[in-house]
């Protein structure tokens, strides 16, 4: 597929960048909506599956051009990369809130850079490792403040987010070190149908018609979570990867700065509690996510 290379202007490409920001900042106050209805397992079956359906058409379209002899690869992406943190997000957030999870996402960045030096033998300096241990060190801060840092019961739910961002960080080697040479709109298309189809299948062997039909609040959650996998899931991922493709890597990185903060700003429009260790917490993993990046 012919993409368009031509570079952006520096204020179209902060616009796309704050938008983006926006959308994924967003993503935890949907999931939260999605769980006043449905429990966690249909809140990531249901995103998944109309991510999938969503994508079906492109995939369909660039079926003969994806090199399938990579499948086994495509589906330990879609796994890591969508998969299991669709699942560990609704689960952290039966017990945390949502801008404590949006704040823990953050360290996605600092987990791709230790996968990427422990696993792959990417470059690694004393900064770098700096940066990681101060980003945990503000993961660490946050979980163990308790209710304080918003946890609204078990305070370790935060390290289902954690686990995810890990996810993430093996997902994101995987491509640039495996899939390099693929088309990543390509990837994420197969590998969101992959994982997005078998949950599909799963969310109907539960009781989700019959909520669908006894609960009339069903539908309005219904709505959130389509709205999470429509912008947040593929809308998002698109636009990603072409601000990528159209100014440079370290430049669209910038959006892990700005997702916790929105995130933090639906949480408190949302009547959660925002406290010091949030900010403390907050700080020290994005100073995590500079250092790493030096």
């Amino acid at each position: 597929m012919k993409q368009h290379s031509d570079p952006l202007s520096p204020l179209k490409a902060w616009g796309i960048l704050i938008f983006l920001s926006l959308i994924w900042g967003t993503s935890y106050i949907l999931i939260k909506k999605g769980l006043e209805t449905f429990p966690f397992e249909q809140v990531a079956s249901i995103r998944l599956g109309v991510s999938a359906l969503l994508l079906l058409p492109y995939l369909a379209w660039q079926f003969r051009r994806i090199n399938w002899s990579r499948w086994p690869l495509m589906i330990v992406v879609g796994l890591t990369g969508t998969g299991i943190p669709s699942f560990l997000f609704p689960i952290a957030q039966t017990q945390i809130s949502s801008s404590a999870a949006g704040i823990l996402n953050s360290l996605s960045p600092v987990f791709t850079l230790l996968i990427g030096a422990l696993f792959f033998r990417s470059k690694v300096s004393w900064l770098k490792i700096l940066g990681v241990i101060t980003g945990l060190m503000g993961a660490v801060l946050l979980i163990l403040s308790g209710k304080q840092g918003g946890a609204e019961g078990n305070f370790w739910y935060g390290g289902f987010v954690i686990l995810a961002t890990l996810c993430y960080g093996t997902s994101s080697n995987l491509v640039a070190y495996k899939l390099r040479d693929m088309n990543p709109v390509a990837i994420s298309a197969t590998s969101f149908v992959m994982v997005g189809l078998p949950a599909l299948l799963f969310l109907f062997q539960t009781d989700f018609t019959e909520r669908m039909q006894t609960q009339p609040e069903s539908w309005t959650a219904l709505g959130y979570i389509a709205l999470l996998a429509l912008m947040s899931t593929v809308m998002a991922s698109i636009i990603f990867f072409q601000l990528v493709h159209r100014t440079n890597p370290v430049f669209a990185s910038t959006v892990s700065y700005i997702v916790p903060a929105v995130a933090v700003m639906w949480g408190l429009f949302d009547g959660e509690h925002i406290g010091l260790f949030h900010v403390l917490a907050m700080v020290l993993i994005l100073a995590g996510v500079y250092l790493s990046r030096h």
